[in-house]
């Protein structure tokens, strides 16, 4: 696949979760964003307001979790949450659905869970964007493809294969099924485990439309470094 530095750079969310991420990891992380033109850092919601002051005046999104690892949060709490991040700052939201609603089949909580986070942060910011995290390592097929549908319905913007604290990451396998059961408007996250240049190309030309990781400087320096195609 024959991307450019940039081209790739854009299609990342870089990405720094960790619990111990203080506001000079933050900064980093930005500058980091800035200098490579990554679509968005992804942070705690903590910190969302931190990195939405150091990326002032640049295109780099702030893009914050809710109800996360687990998605365990009640819809209501899920709904605050990302109404606060938008406020603060936040464009984007990955919020990681009912795992348990939607292995009990209740399909319509599953919805309307995703519902209220798409309406909180439209209520701040209208372009606001929402990422329905799947956690695909505790899902069978017919799950996969259910809980797609069910982001579709709820007007979610993509959906997204893990949050990188469950049982398995981003797979090309995963990535071409969710691709395939969705509207074509929507897009398709890859996270979880990406940290070569290869796996990131393979995720993209299994339909990801973007790609969260924390080794986002490691990956577009390493698309510098690949012979072109024959």
């Amino acid at each position: 696949m024959d991307l450019s530095k940039r081209q790739l750079a854009a299609m990342i969310d870089h990405t720094l979760l960790k619990p111990t991420a203080g506001t000079e990891d933050i900064r980093r992380l930005c500058i980091e964003a800035v200098r490579d033109g990554f679509a968005a850092v992804c942070v705690n919601p903590v910190h969302v307001a931190t990195a939405a002051r150091f990326l002032t005046g640049s295109p780099v999104a702030v893009c914050t979790v809710t109800g996360f690892p687990l998605g365990a949060n009640t819809p209501e709490t899920k709904a605050q949450e990302a109404r606060q991040a938008a406020s603060a700052g936040a464009a984007e939201v990955d919020m990681v659905l009912n795992i348990g609603a939607l292995k009990d089949g209740d399909d319509a909580l599953v919805e309307a869970d995703i519902r209220g986070v798409v309406a909180a942060i439209k209520a701040v910011k209208q372009d606001g964007l929402v990422k329905v995290i799947l956690e695909t390592g505790y899902l069978t097929e017919e799950e996969k493809v259910r809980a797609c549908r069910l982001a579709g319905q709820a007007g979610a913007h993509f959906v997204k294969t893990s949050t990188g604290f469950g049982p398995a990451g981003a797979t090309a396998a995963d990535v071409a099924l969710l691709r395939r059961s969705i509207p074509a408007a929507m897009g398709v996250k890859a996270a979880g485990g990406i940290r070569t240049i290869d796996q990131a190309l393979a995720m993209i030309a299994a339909g990801a439309t973007r790609l969260g990781t924390s080794s986002g400087v490691a990956i577009v320096d390493g698309i510098s470094s690949t012979p072109p195609a024959p």
